[in-house]
Parts: structure tokens; C-alpha cells; sequence
């Protein structure tokens, strides 16, 4: 085990901390957007920024750098507000999420900001994008190199058949530079996603497909960190992280309920919010 020092786990959760106050006041202020998914997932993005990958807010187009693949686009609150905190553009342009002319669309468009690895919207498609720049990495002996391939997906983005098709690829090229990291929040849309359509036992799933497998708890820094150190030890075939975490983790009268999944807070459902939020590292 190579467990964070104290010290870094603090930073980590108050990082995650400000940044779920940037998505709920950008949501807010949009009036529109997905609010579960994007505040479930801040701790793996502030993880993934702020620690283990290899980026440059000054150098975005850094040859060396990892890449990061959202796949699920809708939860992009969550990615704007990262990168924003991390240095790509100024924080104040979070509130023009969803406004006319904005680069911050609801969907990632790369057209608009470049230095995204990829445009996302229509759920599925990600993965396979992944996959062929991980065999690119490969094809250019970078795997060798430690560069990787982050694709970030949720639990009912599965539904897609696409996903799997790429998974069979990707287990066929052994592509151990590819780390993919399932939100299993459970919930889609229409609701919880063992009623619309169950993937049951996902670990097992995954584990068929000769993919490295491991579980672990969304929200500790510790059994994030593990994961993907030990993701980084195989070298023989993809690895998946299935993240369980809370949908709009963060703030309790929201937690959990699918009806979140697509909904923006309202301006005062907000303040309350964030008012709570801030007491947490008063």
C-alpha cells in the first residue's frame, strides 16, 4: 500500500471541496445542467489534476503528457471546473456554462477548447476513442514511457453496446496503458440503473473480458491512489476502476436521488448549499 500523507489528503479534500462549490454555483447560474454525475465524480477529477496526472496547464499540448478521455460528456461541470482550478483558464469563465456563444457548452467541444483530448456528447464513444489513442501511445512506444490513457465513464453510459466492442479491442491489444474508471453511481436518467438496465455483477463483467479489475470507494483518496498505482504495476492487459460513488456527493438532501442526475439547483437550492459546504473547512 502507498497510502497519501495526511497532509496531502487534506489539500486533496479541500480542493474537492471549492471545486463542488464552483460546479454548484456554475449549474446554478446556467440554470440547466447535470448536477449528480459531476459532483459524485469531483474527488477522482481533483485526484486525477491535482496528483498522479501528467499535465501542464501552461503546455497543453506537452508531447509527454497522459490524456483524459471523458466519456460521459454530461457530467462536464465537473471537468470545467477542474481544469479551470488547475489553471487553464481563468475561473471566472465557469459562469457562462450553457450561454450563448460560451465555450463551456454542455457537452465538452474540443473545437472550442483544444486542448481537450476529445469532443463528448453521444454516450459510448469515448471508450473506443481511448483505445485508439492508447494503441497510437503504443505505436510511438509511449506506453513504455509512462504515458497513459484516462477514460472516465459512467454506469449507465454501459447500456451502449459500443463499450463493449471496444473493450474486446482493448483486451486484444493488451492495452495496459489504458486505465478506465467507471462511475458506478448507480443511477441514470430515468432512474436507478438496476431497474432500467442491470449490469449486475460489473466486476465479474469486466473480469470476462480479461481486464484488470478492481473496486473501490469514489471518495477516499487513499483507495483511489492504490487503484491506479497498481493499474500502473500490470502490465499485462487494460485495467478498469469501478468507482462506486454518491451521486451529488457533497450535499446530503441531494445525495442519492436520481432526479438530480440532469437538474440544475435553483439560485436560493444553491446558496444553501454552498453555505454548507463552507463550514466544512471553516
Amino acid at each position: 500500500m502507498n497510502n497519501l500523507e495526511d497532509e496531502k489528503i487534506k489539500y486533496l479534500e479541500i480542493k474537492a471541496n471549492n471545486i463542488r462549490k464552483s460546479i454548484i454555483e456554475m449549474l446554478a447560474e446556467a440554470g440547466s445542467g447535470h448536477t449528480a454525475g459531476a459532483l459524485g465524480m469531483t474527488d477522482i477529477f481533483t485526484f486525477l489534476y491535482f496528483h498522479i496526472l501528467k499535465h501542464d496547464p501552461k503546455n497543453p499540448y506537452w508531447q509527454d503528457r497522459d490524456r483524459l478521455v471523458l466519456s460521459n460528456g454530461h457530467i462536464c461541470p465537473v471537468l470545467y471546473t477542474t481544469l479551470a482550478h488547475s489553471g487553464y483558464f481563468p475561473t471566472e469563465e465557469l459562469k457562462t456554462l450553457r450561454k450563448f456563444g460560451s465555450r463551456l457548452q454542455g457537452h465538452p467541444h474540443r473545437e472550442f477548447m483544444p486542448f481537450l483530448e476529445t469532443s463528448s456528447g453521444p454516450l459510448g464513444e469515448g471508450l473506443s476513442q481511448a483505445v485508439g489513442m492508447s494503441i497510437g501511445l503504443k505505436m510511438d512506444n509511449r506506453d513504455a514511457l509512462g504515458n497513459y490513457v484516462y477514460c472516465l465513464t459512467g454506469d449507465g453510459e454501459l447500456d451502449e453496446g459500443e463499450n463493449w466492442e471496444a473493450l474486446m479491442l482493448a483486451s486484444k491489444e493488451k492495452l495496459s496503458n489504458l486505465i478506465i474508471i467507471v462511475d458506478r453511481n448507480k443511477i441514470q436518467i430515468d432512474g436507478d440503473t438496476e431497474k432500467v438496465m442491470p449490469l449486475a455483477n460489473l466486476t465479474d463483467k469486466m473480469k470476462s473480458f480479461n481486464l484488470f479489475v478492481q473496486e473501490i470507494n469514489g471518495h477516499n483518496f487513499n483507495e483511489i491512489n492504490n487503484a491506479i498505482l497498481e493499474a500502473k504495476k500490470n502490465k499485462n492487459s487494460p485495467s478498469v476502476i469501478i468507482a462506486n460513488t454518491i451521486p451529488s456527493k457533497g450535499v446530503k438532501e441531494w445525495e442519492g436521488d436520481y432526479l438530480w442526475h440532469g437538474k440544475a439547483p435553483n439560485k436560493t437550492e444553491a446558496e444553501v448549499a454552498i453555505e454548507k459546504l463552507n463550514k466544512l473547512y471553516a
